[in-house]
């Protein structure tokens, strides 16, 4: 118990400091990145023709994608939820499971999975070496007459490092420029007293630490867990900790995508990991505050 207080009394001293405002600006080669939207987009890169990475990372569902799991060549399900790639570039690691370094690594997982777009490295070179525009846009940008899967990775995943979110409404409150209602402030509150911010915290409000989904009662459903990757049984159920960054924007919740609301995804990670059953009230103001993180989304009309 006196470890509880001393941590709620850390986080309420501490909290606002513990998460940093999105940068306006990242820097990015934007004829890099121009291009990797054009990979992005281009469902040629996939077996059956018709995913692309945006059919699972669609912009008007906040770069994720409104279904459980997502749906892939020959309509083969996922396994898992796909997370928003939106500020990704500020997450430790990439996947769920943190199995990628980086996001350029993170490319080739779909493109390479039976259930997702089902190319292995050689059939995307020989797709995109017998399209005459990519041959043109390779050649300037890398100067080579034959287009290689880590060219294409290192395009795509510049295109993802430029989808970052400044200004929410809480980064515009950090800086002084904006004020939180009400109910946005009580939300904080108990955001903070409750030790929420203990995982979600940083640049990008999480996505910078591996945390067990279920500390307090456990979580049945814990597929593509970290365990998979490291065969340690600690790590079961253990996940990189999501963004709240555009959570709003972003339903259905978790690595299963078993919460359909914003509303329902607070009062699970009240009683899985926090032990409690949060009151209506309570998740109202939370779900207030969580939603001044949505930021200015992208405008792909500055690579046109």
């Amino acid at each position: 118990m006196k470890k509880i207080f001393i941590l709620i009394f850390f986080n309420l001293l501490f909290a606002d400091s513990m998460i940093k405002p999105i940068p306006e600006k990242i820097k990015y080669d934007r004829q890099k990145a121009k291009l990797g939207m054009y990979l992005f987009t281009d469902p040629r890169l996939s077996k059956d023709k018709k995913i692309s990475c945006m059919s699972c990372h669609k912009p008007s569902e906040g770069w994720a994608d409104k279904r459980k799991v997502s749906i892939g060549v020959f309509g083969r399900k996922g396994r898992v939820n796909s997370p928003t790639v939106l500020n990704a570039v500020f997450n430790f690691r990439q996947f769920w499971n943190g199995r990628a370094q980086d996001l350029k690594e993170q490319v080739f997982g779909p493109l390479h999975s039976n259930f997702e777009m089902d190319m292995d490295k050689k059939e995307v070179e020989k797709t995109v070496n017998t399209i005459g525009v990519y041959k043109k846009l390779f050649k300037k940008i890398y100067h080579t007459d034959y287009i290689t899967a880590d060219m294409i990775a290192d395009a795509i995943a510049e295109f993802e490092k430029s989808l970052i979110t400044p200004d929410c409404k809480f980064d515009l409150y950090l800086k002084g420029k904006a004020k939180l209602t009400p109910l946005e402030m009580k939300g904080k509150i108990l955001f903070k007293s409750y030790g929420c911010i203990t995982c979600h915290n940083g640049v990008n409000i999480g996505g910078n630490s591996f945390q067990k989904m279920g500390l307090i009662i456990s979580y049945k459903n814990c597929i593509d867990d970290r365990y998979e990757i490291t065969h340690n049984p600690a790590d079961r159920c253990v996940y990189k900790v999501p963004t709240l960054r555009n959570i709003a924007l972003t339903a259905p919740y978790f690595h299963d995508g078993s919460a359909e609301t914003l509303k329902e995804a607070i009062k699970k990670m009240g009683y899985y990991n926090l032990g409690i059953e949060l009151k209506s009230d309570e998740i109202n103001a939370i779900e207030a505050f969580l939603k001044t993180f949505t930021g200015k989304q992208p405008d792909l009309g500055k690579f046109r």
